[in-house]
């Protein structure tokens, strides 16, 4: 909808900051509500569903196995249940919590250990159906345990207050450049074979995205709608604008349904629409997703440790994004009590994510925060309707199996601009460094090339660590081919090691960025109040001195 239009025709007047419709705590009627929300599910959908699509194969799952359905549900309905939570107690920002690619490079070293190597796939075709489901199971569930006792980081550092007291002098910009950066640089190889499948339908996706994301972006189409006391107008809808990466997901969708139907993709083609169909058709109606379905997680020193990996990568981009999203709704800076309650609350979902058998953490959406901005609603509300949304689609097994139906050239094109997309996000924290500096550009070069010849060559030489005790080998081989915490230690180490003045090295730009306070009279303490209870708290003293608290700071009656 036009958002302009929108707004004369709602009723009720809206006060307009910052050529913002909706603000944090407005409230938009429900009709708005809901197609916002689904915009929200839109914009996350095709991420969540390209996760899978790297994880199964490496779990040893075979690509018509029904299960990758029940991935894809379980990964949705934890994603709507983790976003109410922060939504609703957490940080309170319009923040949609999910599954993330920074799992992915932790998981990816983590089996690529000799014991979780998949065996050839003829020996796999050969093996009874309960052995190929305890084999991948068997994998979930140590991915799972690793993913739930490494979360335990951010709980700790939140629930501590760590995080206000050293996220800014530790976290530096030459840190999050290698950290967020090599997330998308590392998983170029799997785009590259995703994409491969069909070069042209992955080119075409790729030329689509770009189009309407960047070219056709400010156009509008032309749309009837009828209201009683009006009749039929027409309305300006920004369509490009809106919704880029569903437009070309489903027409290039259609394209590869058309040339299957016309037999122009040959069987076994990757790019035809009935490779998979198998998963469509074995793929229950109902199904909810619980706790611990896959069995009870396992914990081993190695990937535990190198799941921490993606927990300190998450924990990095959630600290960029909190200040910037209260920006881009025209609210006060994030106090520091709500940035200690953010990553509590992350850390929480991650350990439900675990519990649930997802595969993957959960981490704030970078697409969904780049919805706020275009779409100019920042209301909570809108949120807490699409994590509804995501939590009932969640439970109906065949619309996940859909999704899974997506072809794979299809996802590789989209590989292509959204691993790039995360890279640059990295990158985009060189801002606040000095680039003349030939001691920054030594740390930056280091960082991210250092990762990407030594990490690679240790997933490819499993056995290449060799002391004589096996916890201390696989332990060291997953830290070692895991390329963001390589780069992000590298970053982190020689930035304070190295001799830098602090404007040289970003330190204050990126202090000012994150501007954590603790005065509750600086900002406006109601936007990040619990919904409930908050005069009881008030009136609990000692709930002044916990970090995470919205009393924290407050100056006692």
């Amino acid at each position: 909808m036009d958002t302009t239009v929108g707004n004369m025709e709602m009723g009720d007047p809206v006060v307009q900051k910052k050529n913002l419709t909706y603000g944090i705590d407005d409230n938009p009627p429900w009709y708005l509500s809901f197609f916002m929300a689904i915009q929200h599910y839109l914009t996350m959908i095709g991420a969540i569903v390209s996760i899978p699509f790297i994880l199964t194969p490496a779990l040893c799952m075979e690509d018509e196995n029904p299960a990758r359905g029940t991935i894809i549900c379980t990964m949705i309905f934890v994603t709507g249940l983790v976003t109410i939570i922060q939504a609703t107690w957490g940080c309170r920002l319009p923040l949609v919590q999910g599954g993330t690619i920074s799992f992915l490079v932790p998981t990816l070293a983590i089996l690529s250990l000799e014991k979780w190597r998949c065996p050839d796939s003829s020996v796999i075709a050969a093996m009874e159906f309960d052995e190929k489901e305890e084999m991948w199971k068997e994998r979930m569930r140590e991915l799972s345990g690793a993913i739930m006792l490494s979360s335990l980081f951010q709980v700790i550092i939140g629930g501590t207050g760590l995080v206000g007291k050293f996220a800014v002098k530790i976290i530096t910009p030459l840190t999050i450049v290698p950290t967020v950066g090599l997330v998308g640089l590392t998983l170029f190889d799997h785009a590259a074979e995703t994409a491969s499948t069909n070069w042209g339908i992955a080119v075409g996706t790729s030329l689509l995205l770009t189009l309407f994301s960047q070219i056709m972006v400010e156009i509008k189409v032309p749309v009837v709608t009828y209201r009683k006391s009006k009749g039929f107008q027409i309305i300006w809808f920004e369509l490009f604008k809106l919704f880029p990466v569903f437009l070309s997901i489903m027409i290039m969708w259609l394209i590869c349904l058309l040339l299957t139907w016309t037999n122009v993709f040959q069987e076994g083609d990757q790019a035809r629409t009935d490779v998979r169909l198998k998963v469509l058709t074995d793929a229950p109606w109902f199904r909810v997703p619980y706790p611990f379905q896959f069995g009870w997680p396992t914990f081993t020193v190695s990937a535990v440790l190198g799941m921490l990996a993606g927990v300190l990568a998450c924990t990095v981009e959630s600290l960029s994004y909190y200040p910037l999203v209260a920006r881009m709704c025209d609210a006060a800076a994030p106090p520091v009590h709500v940035m200690n309650r953010g990553i509590l609350l992350e850390g929480i979902g991650c350990i439900l994510a675990g519990m649930w058998g997802s595969g993957n953490g959960t981490n704030t959406f970078g697409e969904n925060v780049g919805a706020i901005g275009v779409t100019k609603i920042g209301s909570r509300r809108v949120i807490l309707w699409a994590s509804v949304i995501m939590m009932i689609q969640g439970v109906f097994g065949k619309l996940g199996a859909i999704f899974i139906l997506i072809p794979d050239p299809v996802v590789g094109g989209m590989f292509l601009i959204m691993f790039g997309m995360i890279t640059a996000f990295g990158i985009s924290a060189l801002q606040y460094v000095d680039l003349k500096s030939s001691r920054n550009l030594y740390i930056i070069g280091v960082s991210l090339f250092f990762p990407l010849v030594l990490c690679p060559w240790m997933q490819n030489h499993p056995g290449s660590i060799n002391t004589g005790i096996e916890v201390i080998d696989s332990t060291l081989s997953v830290l070692l081919g895991t390329s963001i915490l390589v780069g992000g230690a590298l970053g982190c180490l020689l930035d304070h090691i190295v001799p830098g003045t602090d404007e040289e090295r970003g330190v204050i730009a990126w202090a000012l960025e994150l501007e954590l306070k603790t005065d509750r009279s600086s900002v406006e303490a109601s936007t990040y109040d619990f919904p409930y209870g908050m005069d009881l708290l008030k009136k609990i003293k000692w709930s002044y001195y916990i970090p995470f608290s919205p009393t924290y700071g407050m100056k006692r009656p």
